[in-house]
């Protein structure tokens, strides 16, 4: 990383409580989100720059962003994994996570929103609203948390602010409200025009865009300049009541005024501020800097986290401040060559101190937090506490898992688990040598604890080893990671599509256990209930309390049954694939006598059960169903159209985008092997595409039959 800082210095501030850097007012945990290549990890790379963090600018395509830190990120030019960053601007200390773009690596974009206040939405001027721009912006809506939108690469050909701004109304149900317009476009481009100062501002090229000039409006750009204000300001005072009288006083309100309601409006989530600019040209991003600071919230701005606490089950809300109790989430764990697993952790109430006991409602556990750091991409600097509202990492934690709550063990809460997506993909994997057996067993569990999509389980019928993913690439950089990172070489097989089984009806079934195992006899009667859930919920499992209520050492029980109901999901009743949205639930348990209600007994009854109960619930096969985004030519429509219907696709949308037609359809991943090779063809090599998973959905009974017997 030559030419970058890899230490942390403190933000220092006047105001601060003692022991803070900063006061929670000054700090803004911010996200960067958007589609692959709309230029997020350019953009963080330009924030660092103008705050002083970095000395020289880094490029994508030079491999030396600070981060894209992962030899794998700087060899594909792609983000892969979300790295975090601290940085200060104006006083305010500004906490960034880098989030990846690609489809496959959804789960980085999905646990980090889940931990931030805020969110930058970077879309490219010319691609627009694009399918992952749409993930992205839904992830945020489900934590609601507030945006910005930065609109950018202005200087590219076939630039258009208007129509993304539309975009952004039309596909993602937001209301974008315009702060700045842009000074040209596509070559012409030279600055952006703020409607709050009304000035153009230029970007000096000689200090990469350091310099900034405030230069009066360019006379044939006034009159579009006055019209989008007047709009400006119509359309915060439309969401803003605090905003109105003032606004019926007199319609052209100065910036002094506007920016407070901007504010409130923008923490509401009534608007989203929209900024434009090129981060690869130096232009418009301190811009966004100045609007992260003065629009998007601190934690106190924030609502309380609400907390199941551990001994009632009641839900409390927790104040965000350093002297409540503690609160903190694990939100992702990584494996650092020199320190070890670093947990990286949000502190939602209360102080976390180096070599603090912390207590964890999961394992019922209490663990001891040996170091803790401050993150800066792939640097850290030790520090003595985490406060409210920091984003940190843990060392030394022993038996935690992403979505842990780390808490006071006199006042435990659990905080709400992050809720990974199904993998879509899987293959078979196999040392190349006996001797790598082990090291292979241990490197997959180390990946998998890093990464909730990641599944790695035992085919019961072959024998063999399962890598699970969210795709292709995501598989494949999971290889690569064992074979750099982990020094294991491993055979593999060919990526596959991921099913599921799942059931329609609800069904009960009893089984009775009764055997006598290793001189002992095991007995137990347990009742399963059977029944479906929301599709995309996942799967549940639920002992009812009266089914156990008499039994002796009865949380011990509750256990086997729970990991028999498991055991079954995991393993299906029709083909051995995994089951999902299905809750099964033990609704009655009955017992010869205490000596024989053995753990045995329990969970092999549960398995049994459930198994009869799924059996006679209607169970079906489910399939990933893609989202299938498509830029052709118009005169390559019909064939491209017949591709998709011959793929067992449905298209859902059709719209010009400039001189190119897009094509939105949904397709099964089973279908889409070779996809790539297949649309070159059709189109000469002139189309392009993309695709995310949309849903899962009951394979058609032609496929189930072929699956089912092959």
């Amino acid at each position: 990383m030559d030419g970058k800082v890899k230490e942390c210095k403190a933000v220092k501030s006047g105001n601060a409580p003692d022991g803070r850097e900063v006061s929670l007012a000054q700090v803004r945990n911010i996200g960067i989100v958007a589609h692959i290549d709309a230029g997020k990890t350019t953009t963080t790379e330009r924030i660092l720059f103008y705050a002083g963090r970095t000395h020289k600018l880094g490029n994508v395509d030079d491999g030396n962003t600070v981060t894209d830190w992962m030899i794998q990120e700087r060899e594909r030019g792609i983000t892969i994994t979300s790295a975090a960053i601290t940085c200060a601007w104006h006083d305010t200390q500004i906490n960034i996570i880098d989030t990846p773009g690609h489809v496959d690596f959804t789960i980085e974009v999905e646990r980090s929103l889940r931990v931030l206040d805020g969110a930058v939405g970077v879309f490219c001027a010319v691609g627009g609203v694009q399918p992952q721009s749409e993930t992205v912006w839904r992830q945020a809506d489900k934590y609601q948390v507030p945006r910005l939108a930065f609109i950018n690469k202005m200087d590219r050909l076939g630039a258009d602010f208007k129509a993304v701004v539309a975009e952004i109304r039309r596909k993602l149900g937001a209301n974008p409200v315009p702060l700045f317009l842009p000074w040209g476009r596509e070559s012409g481009f030279q600055g952006v025009i703020d409607l709050l100062e009304r000035r153009a501002l230029q970007f000096d090229d000689a200090t990469q865009g350091r310099e900034v000039r405030a230069l009066a409006i360019p006379e044939e750009l006034r009159a579009d300049v006055e019209e989008a204000r007047a709009r400006l300001i119509e359309q915060i005072a439309e969401v803003d009541e605090e905003l109105v009288p003032k606004y019926l006083e007199t319609p052209d309100l100065p910036a002094e005024v506007l920016r407070p309601a901007i504010r409130r409006a923008t923490l509401a989530g009534k608007l989203v501020p929209v900024l434009c600019g090129s981060a690869l040209r130096n232009k418009g991003v301190q811009q966004l800097l100045d609007a992260v600071v003065a629009y998007l919230p601190s934690p106190e701005d924030r609502p309380a986290i609400v907390a199941t606490e551990v001994k009632t089950g009641e839900r409390i809300a927790r104040e965000v401040n350093d002297a409540a109790p503690l609160s903190a989430l694990v939100f992702k764990i990584a494996t650092d060559p020199y320190v070890g697993r670093l947990f990286f952790l949000r502190v939602y109430s209360g102080r976390l101190r180096k070599g603090q006991n912390v207590y964890n409602p999961r394992t019922k556990k209490r663990e001891r937090v040996l170091k803790l750091v401050r993150l800066f991409a792939d640097a850290q600097t030790e520090s003595e506490s985490l406060y409210t509202g920091d984003i940190g990492a843990a060392v030394g934690l022993k038996e935690a898992t992403t979505g842990d709550t780390l808490c006071a063990e006199h006042q435990p809460v659990a905080l709400e688990r992050i809720q990974a997506p199904e993998p879509v993909m899987f293959m078979a994997i196999e040392p190349k040598s006996r001797a790598d057996r082990e090291k292979l067993e241990d490197a997959l569990k180390a990946l998998a604890s890093e990464d909730p999509t990641c599944i790695v389980r035992l085919d019961p019928e072959t024998g063999q080893t399962i890598l699970s993913g969210m795709g292709e690439l995501h598989l494949e950089i999971l290889v690569d990671r064992l074979r750099r990172e982990f020094s294991v070489e491993a055979n593999t097989g060919k990526p596959m599509v991921s099913y599921y089984e799942t059931v329609t009806a609800t069904a009960c079934a009893t089984h009775l256990f009764d055997r006598e195992l290793g001189g002992k006899r095991h007995w137990a009667r347990i009742t399963v209930e059977v029944s479906p859930r929301e599709r995309g919920s996942g799967h549940a499992t639920e002992v009812a309390a009266a089914a156990l209520r008499k039994l002796e050492n009865h949380e011990v029980l509750r256990d086997c049954l729970e990991q028999g109901l498991t055991d079954g999901i995991l393993t299906g009743v029709l083909a051995r694939y995994p089951m999902t949205d299905v809750l099964a639930r033990v609704t009655e348990v009955a017992i010869a006598d205490e000596e024989t209600a053995t753990d045995v007994a329990f969970r092999t009854a549960a398995v049994m059960a459930f198994r009869e109960a799924a059996l006679g619930a209607g169970p079906e096969l489910l399939e990933p169903i893609m989202c299938l985004d498509i830029v052709t030519p118009p005169e390559h429509v019909g064939e491209v159209i017949g591709d998709v219907n011959g793929r067992r696709g449905q298209v859902r949308d059709m719209t010009m985008r400039g001189d190119t037609q897009l094509i939105r359809a949904q397709v099964p991943l089973a279908e889409l092997f070779g996809y790539a090779g297949a649309i070159r063809s059709l189109t000469r090599g002139r189309a392009s595409y993309t695709m995310e998973p949309d849903e899962f959905a009951v394979v058609p009974k032609a496929v189930r039959e072929q699956l089912l017997n092959r």
